[in-house]
């Protein structure tokens, strides 16, 4: 089974932009809420924080799925390996659960960096590798570049973006999608649909747009720093949205909302 949709692991929490005791205490506070699953990256500048916190956290190693993701800075020969080394000695880990490539490479090319990544994977320094940022025709070129199967394409997902061209990726590749910026960063709070959806089910507006991600086949991550926050992001188990709500979701796809866009950042594609 796909690591990510194990049960305890379909909910992960994020760490950007942790740091500190804010880090330290949302950790706590994930850890108290039942999460398992914690997202990091070299990028986030965190990974040794993050690692103290769940080391120090109580629950055993073997419950958790820890992910950190590769900086495109290091797809060289010469830097993969010993960043990966690095970001492991930081976390305090033998292996990540899962090591993805943060982002395609800013030439295009991904096929030398997912070879890289597999060279991590058999060397044994991630149990299950992945990729995160890539387009649909991007996720078809890195199926044809590995001999391991990639656990999740990493995404900007949620309901103001319409991301079925990934998602028809992700069934003709095989490559999961998982969903990052789950509320689009509180954009999703201008539309009174959730809170309306989510008095039907005596939950709250977050509520209803994270169970209509997993819904959509798709584990996700959230963030927050408010313990009660994070507790009502973990607790989205227990109601299953209808097919009618969740068509009436689908339509804010018209809006079009997208927070990684082209230029923002030097390895940000042009979308498909």
């Amino acid at each position: 089974m796909n690591i990510y949709f194990q049960k305890s692991f379909q909910r992960g929490f994020g760490t950007y932009p942790l740091k500190g005791d804010d880090l330290r205490a949302a950790v706590d506070a994930a850890l108290e809420a039942g999460y398992r699953a914690f997202d990091t990256a070299q990028m986030y500048g965190n990974e040794a924080e993050t690692g103290a916190a769940l080391a120090a956290g109580g629950v055993a190693r073997a419950e958790l799925c820890i992910t950190t993701k590769v900086h495109p800075d290091n797809y060289s020969a010469e830097k993969f390996i010993p960043s990966v080394e690095a970001s492991l000695a930081a976390l305090k880990l033998d292996r990540a659960d899962v090591l993805l490539l943060h982002w395609p490479p800013a030439d295009g090319d991904v096929a030398p960096s997912l070879r890289l990544l597999q060279e991590a994977h058999d060397k044994g320094l991630a149990g299950a590798i992945g990729v995160s940022n890539y387009t649909a025709r991007m996720m078809r070129e890195a199926k044809a570049a590995v001999d391991v199967p990639l656990v999740t394409n990493q995404v900007e997902f949620h309901p103001l973006l319409d991301q079925n061209n990934l998602l028809a990726a992700a069934t003709e590749t095989g490559i999961p999608l998982s969903s990052y910026a789950s509320v689009a960063r509180g954009e999703v709070f201008k539309h009174g649909l959730f809170a309306e959806i989510g008095e039907g089910y005596g939950k709250s507006a977050a509520q209803v747009v994270l169970r209509w991600i997993l819904q959509k086949g798709v584990p996700l991550n959230t963030m927050s720093t408010k313990p009660v926050n994070i507790r009502a992001n973990f607790e989205i188990m227990d109601f299953t949205l209808s097919s009618v709500d969740m068509a009436r979701i689908d339509t804010l796809h018209a809006t079009g909302y997208r927070i990684i866009k082209p230029g923002l950042l030097p390895w940000v594609p042009e979308w498909d």
